[in-house]
């Protein structure tokens, strides 16, 4: 950065302009409000003569309007995908020759805070199964209250983790099903019109998913079911899905007619074992074969090599299935992104053993992250597909344009520190004498910052926390000397790597100001460490003493449009950080800018028609959030990998001025660019383990 009397007023400028980019952020929810919504109106009634429309099961197969139906579907979820592309990715499924869509409906969208309700933009899920009706799908509705999908806290609101006392997730528990009821009460209603015998296309609910990989509370499942019934009535065919073992099925199914249970497998298991086990689960004459979850390909998380699964050896799996009349869905037809901080997260036998996944979905499924259907998978499938359907297939929809714009230079404006008060809420932290949780504030948060205070030692002092949820940056700072750019960084500690910290001494004549930035990189969605609470869960410890005393900033880049109407400079560095005005802002040539900082770059398209589709590529950087336009991109981490690039579909950008807004968290790329791409690039950092099929 020029040091220059010009250059502190361009970075004064620059200031501004980030402020006012980060008002609109919201950290995803506003990040989509712009989006517009698809039409919400009702669907007609099916015209059937005689008779309203009809889907059941009977013979052991299913039937719609007295005819037997092989369902031939795939997962396509509205949340991961602009709604603008709603209708580009469906007729894609469509031409792939899918005659159902299944969905899950995440509770975290929709209710992000309690008794806040959000079903516009792409939480508009009734627009999205008018759609998909208009289109001639049949849809698969699969309501949760607990969804998986590798969403964060699979799709559970995080506020359900500050219930006092502590309720029990996907249990029997009262107080949590009080809360299920609540949201079912605002949820199924407006899925009552769209119901199949309603003139709608939701063939079936799914009420729970793979429960019987989870517990075996039968109370629990059975009050599902009398809450489900209460709001759609008897003629709708609820469902469950389970792994397909004797043990699974055991634990998450419901004996009877009321409840169908689905079945899921490995790609490429031997089926017809399964489906005949199936059939124990189910009443008599009640068990078409449907594999609920087929899988297309599979997950990644950061650090592994990005799951490939074979062309012709996953077509050949599916048509052992469609051969033989059973019944499938594709998970997935289309991923799609994680976008903002909704990525989830798994774990092994221990809580510590913690597997984020990627900011992208694309799950190498046939219809690929951007819409891109010219693949090998997409047309062995859909080869496949063809053999079975009672239709002649639409023609395949051209892939989307893609558009490299190039390098666009980043500008470092302030670091994080230098903006706490503005972005902080509350603005001058919250007060505890030990830390608290993100979740007690009560916001999507990606990052929580924690400032205490220690005396100096004539010697180093060791740094332990025993429990931190999930990576945590730490930093010194002596409030009498201050540092040229703030805190210093010292090391970091993270949940699966847990170590402890040499804090190095320093000559101070006053207090040491420790700061521990911790970041949650996606709440776990499945299995046993399903109560996953962020930020630091324990006791800091130095010397093997507690340190008390803390101050909590939880980050959220919301409410901070008054700044716009301020000095920037004046009033831009905490008082915990601020030495002077202009320190803030002042920067070295040798300066490694290791630590938190936010870059601010722009770009023009000229013609609108030169919108488009296109993927920012961060070779070079570190770690950290990128936003387009005020749009939660999501997560990039190349320095790990394998994910490099992150997309950007195109009705988030605009023609004329662009604007991307970086929170690099290490170090930035040493050029100072990021370069627009016109493909996906997972070929970053360093493997963890092969996830090749």
């Amino acid at each position: 950065m020029a040091s220059s009397q010009t250059g502190r007023r361009k970075s004064t400028r620059k200031v501004i302009v980030l402020l006012f980019f980060v008002a609109s952020i919201g950290l995803f929810f506003p990040a989509f409000s712009p989006l517009p919504a698809v039409s919400s109106s009702r669907p007609h009634r099916h015209s059937i003569k005689d008779e309203a429309p009809r889907f059941e099961i009977l013979h052991d197969k299913f039937w719609k309007d007295n005819e037997p139906f092989q369902i031939i579907g795939g997962d396509v979820h509205y949340f991961r995908i602009p709604p603008e592309y709603w209708e580009d990715r469906l007729l894609k499924a469509k031409a792939m020759g899918l005659n159902t869509i299944q969905t899950y409906i995440p509770w975290n969208l929709h209710e992000p805070q309690p008794h806040q309700f959000v079903f516009d933009g792409i939480a508009n899920i009734e627009a999205f199964l008018n759609l998909a009706y208009r289109l001639g799908f049949l849809v698969m509705l699969r309501a949760g209250p607990y969804i998986c999908a590798e969403w964060d806290l699979g799709g559970f609101p995080l506020w359900l983790l500050n219930v006092e006392p502590p309720i029990r997730l996907r249990s029997s528990d009262h107080a949590y099903l009080v809360f299920v009821e609540k949201w079912w009460s605002m949820l199924l209603p407006k899925i009552v019109p769209l119901l199949y015998n309603n003139g709608g296309p939701v063939i079936m609910v799914q009420i729970e998913n793979e429960y019987g990989s989870f517990g075996d509370d039968k109370s629990y499942l059975h009050s599902l079911v009398k809450l489900a019934r209460q709001h759609v009535g008897d003629d709708v065919i609820l469902y469950t899905t389970d792994g397909g073992t004797r043990e699974t099925l055991d634990k998450g199914t419901i004996r009877g007619a009321d409840v169908f249970s689905a079945v899921d497998f490995s790609t490429g298991e031997n089926p017809w074992p399964i489906f005949e086990l199936q059939k124990k689960y189910n009443a008599p004459g009640k068990s078409p074969p449907l594999s609920s979850e087929f899988y297309t390909g599979w997950l990644t998380h950061w650090g592994e090599k990005m799951a490939k699964t074979d062309a012709k050896w996953t077509a050949a799996a599916l048509d052992n299935i469609l051969s033989r009349n059973a019944s499938v869905v594709l998970y997935m037809a289309h991923g799609g992104t994680n976008f903002g901080f909704y990525s989830g997260a798994n774990t092994g036998q221990i809580s510590a053993d913690y597997k984020p996944d990627l900011t992208s979905y694309d799950y190498d499924a046939p219809i690929q992250e951007s819409g891109d259907v010219d693949n090998p998978k997409y047309k062995a499938l859909r080869s496949v597909i063809k053999r079975y359907s009672r239709y002649q297939l639409p023609p395949v929809p051209a892939n989307n344009v893609k558009k490299a714009y190039g390098r666009v230079k980043m500008e470092r404006v302030t670091s994080l520190f230098g903006v706490l008060n503005m972005v902080s809420e509350p603005k001058d932290g919250a007060q505890s004498d030990q830390p608290v949780p993100m979740e007690s504030f009560g916001k999507v948060l990606g990052f929580c910052l924690y400032v205490s205070n220690f005396q100096p030692k004539e010697r180093p002092i060791i740094l332990s926390i025993p429990k931190v949820h999930d990576r945590a940056q730490i930093f010194m700072l002596c409030q009498t000397t201050g540092y040229a750019s703030g805190p210093a960084y010292v090391g970091t500690i993270e949940r699966w790597l847990n170590r402890n910290i040499t804090l190095p001494h320093i000559t101070c004549s006053s207090s040491v100001s420790l700061f521990i930035l911790v970041e949650n990189m996606g709440r776990v969605n499945y299995g046993q460490f399903l109560y996953d609470k962020k930020g630091i869960l324990s006791s800091v410890l130095l010397d093997g003493s507690p340190l008390r005393g803390w101050k909590i900033f939880p980050i959220s880049f919301d409410h901070i449009t008054n700044i716009l109407f301020t000095n920037p400079i004046a009033h831009i560095a905490h008082p915990l950080v601020r030495k002077s005005n202009k320190m803030v802002l002042k920067e070295t040539e040798d300066d490694p800018l290791k630590g938190p900082a936010f870059h601010v770059g722009q770009f023009v398209i000229n013609e609108t028609d030169q919108v488009k589709d296109t993927y920012i590529s961060f070779r070079g950087w570190s770690k950290g959030v990128c936003f387009v336009n005020g749009f939660n991109l999501g997560r990039y981490w190349p320095s790990v990998g394998p994910q490099c690039s992150l997309y950007v579909p195109a009705p988030i950008l605009k023609h004329g001025e662009n604007t991307v807004v970086l929170l690099e968290l290490e170090q930035a790329n040493l050029e100072h660019v990021i370069t627009f791409v016109s493909g996906p690039d997972f070929t970053c950092g360093p493997t963890r383990a092969t996830s090749t099929t």
